[in-house]
């Protein structure tokens, strides 16, 4: 099964899952681009954009849920930026301004200091 992003206004609103991309039912299908029409014209999404999208990220970068971004120049999608100070890399995922520890102790990020403050065991 294939998955879709319904997209308004640039931010996902739900993913749904639809029909594989090569699969032909009456006029409809045969590749995404038919698929991704076939949806948007659903009077329920009253014209919302539809993208394919993958839970392995091999399509548009990420596999979207609900508040992401869908960056049409990029053809990619995104999820909102956790922090004012964190990127996003080459793809498409956030990046903190000083990299995770690794050395096998879990962190949580602290905006104030700029640095990883290590979780209480």
């Amino acid at each position: 099964m294939a998955h879709y992003a319904i997209i308004r206004d640039g931010i996902v609103e739900q993913v749904i899952t639809g029909v594989d991309e090569n699969v032909t039912q009456g006029d409809v299908g045969g590749s995404t681009e038919a698929w991704e029409a076939f949806y948007a014209a659903q009077p329920w999404w009253n014209g919302a954009t539809v993208r394919r999208c993958s839970y392995n990220g091999n399509i548009r970068y990420n596999y979207p849920g609900p508040g992401w971004t869908w960056d049409e120049d990029a053809d990619a999608f995104y999820a909102p930026q956790p922090y004012p100070s964190w990127t996003l890399d080459s793809q498409y995922r956030w990046q903190a301004p000083v990299p995770y520890p690794t050395d096998g102790n879990d962190y949580t990020w602290d905006e104030g200091s700029q640095q990883w403050v290590k979780l209480e065991q």
